[in-house]
């Protein structure tokens, strides 16, 4: 992962009147905090640094809890529920 280098402030006109200059700041790997009224309120950050975790389908998964609850699993989720509810 690339390490952001820079943060640098700007108030929401500013930012307004600079977004290309703020856009490539970010394509270079630095970020810019965008206030209004003095209170941090967004960030444009390089997109490495927002992208999520990439989620994997839980489709592998099936089948690999079989037994898990023993014979009757429908029992034993049932008393659990029951000890949920005291």
């Amino acid at each position: 992962m690339k390490r952001i280098s820079r943060q640098t402030s700007r108030g929401a006109e500013q930012a307004r009147q600079e977004l290309p200059t703020i856009l490539a700041e970010a394509a270079a790997g630095h970020t810019t905090v965008i206030t209004r009224r003095g209170r941090e309120v967004a960030a444009v950050v390089p997109i490495t640094a927002a992208r999520p975790v990439k989620v994997m389908p839980l489709t592998a998964l099936a089948g690999t809890g079989r037994g898990l609850w023993g014979a009757r699993s429908a029992a034993a989720i049932a008393r659990l529920r029951e000890e949920w509810k005291r």
